[in-house]
């Protein structure tokens, strides 16, 4: 390779003395980990641990899904590594093809999470443990890296229609690649909450898991997975923060922002997951990082406000984005 990514062989070291840390004790409680360990880091952006990667994120990270062209990306990518927003999830090959291409000379200051979704066990082809290592060597291949921060599986919706043999082939391919050096951490994606507990309570190797997040979502009175990923150490980012855009009334810009910035709020509040909004020009960066800045816990004003626009983003939601609505209670 041509640029300044860390080599496969700087990574397997680097691995090898994450481990002995961890062997010792340092690896499970360091929330107040040195910023010098933190890429990207800003003093005006938040951190939180990931999980029992025991990696510091960014409170907010940058989703995949984006309208923007490869020069557009690429400045939302800066203004982003300059706020100190240090996560970037891509879910299909372009994004990961995009993202690496405007990541090229920096990509060791920013983590990046990858799936080749059209290849993955969405598709019956691809319910295997080789033919998902042959997936992911595809898209190393092509965009030109060497490794990943994390291979996150995107599953079939709703994963539920998974046969526990296709969950073996997911784990032992997801192992074989940490393995192989091909990839830091692991996990999955899915719109089957059941099925993301069993997952996470059954194979103690994932390590991550994505699923939607929305200002609708609270924790569910009884069986909810925020106690599954506390006791299990399980990272977790929020897809689809903003309703898959229909939180917005796309007419005046200042009050989208302010939807924005309330449901990011909410969403950190509950401190249980990361979300991972799509952004597609920088100023829409800059709504996200003032969201950060601003208090967490919403007023009555604030609170009925979200409220309303939620059901309204609700009643409007595209057919092919209903299924949202089972994510109510986590």
């Amino acid at each position: 390779m041509n640029d300044n990514s860390v080599s496969r062989r700087q990574f397997m070291h680097q691995a090898a003395a994450t481990a002995a840390g961890v062997a010792i004790g340092l690896g499970t409680a360091r929330a107040t980990e040195s910023t010098s360990k933190i890429l990207s880091y800003n003093p005006d952006m938040e951190y939180r641990r990931l999980g029992k990667t025991n990696i510091m994120v960014s409170a907010v990270a940058l989703g995949g899904h984006s309208r923007s062209n490869d020069r557009e990306r690429a400045d939302i990518i800066s203004r982003c590594m300059d706020a100190g927003i240090n996560y970037i999830d891509a879910c299909w090959d372009n994004e990961v093809k995009r993202d690496a291409k405007a990541l090229r000379g920096k990509r060791d200051k920013v983590y990046l999470a990858l799936s080749h979704g059209a290849k993955e066990v969405r598709q019956e082809d691809f319910r295997t443990s080789k033919k998902l290592l042959g997936s992911l060597d595809e898209l190393l291949r092509d965009s030109r890296q060497e490794y990943t921060d994390l291979w996150r599986i995107t599953c079939l919706e709703p994963g539920g229609r998974h046969s526990f043999n296709t969950a073996c082939e997911i784990v032992e391919a997801l192992e074989k690649a940490k393995k192989q050096g091909k990839a830091r951490f692991v996990g999955f994606s899915s719109h089957d909450r059941r099925w993301i507990k069993f997952m996470i309570e059954y194979f103690p190797q994932i390590e991550v898991v994505c699923f939607p997040f929305t200002t609708m979502t609270k924790r569910a009175p009884k069986d909810s997975l925020f106690e599954a990923l506390k006791q299990r150490d399980v990272g977790a980012f929020g897809i689809k923060p903003f309703a898959a855009s229909s939180l917005f009334a796309h007419q005046d810009p200042e009050q989208d922002n302010r939807r924005g910035r309330l449901a990011l709020r909410y969403i950190l509040h509950s401190n249980t997951v990361i979300p991972i909004p799509g952004m597609n020009r920088p100023e829409e960066v800059e709504n996200v990082i003032k969201a950060v800045s601003e208090r967490r816990q919403l007023d009555i004003r604030e609170r009925a406000e979200l409220e309303t626009v939620s059901r309204q983003a609700w009643a409007t939601l595209p057919n092919h984005y209903q299924w949202l609505k089972n994510w109510r209670y986590v």
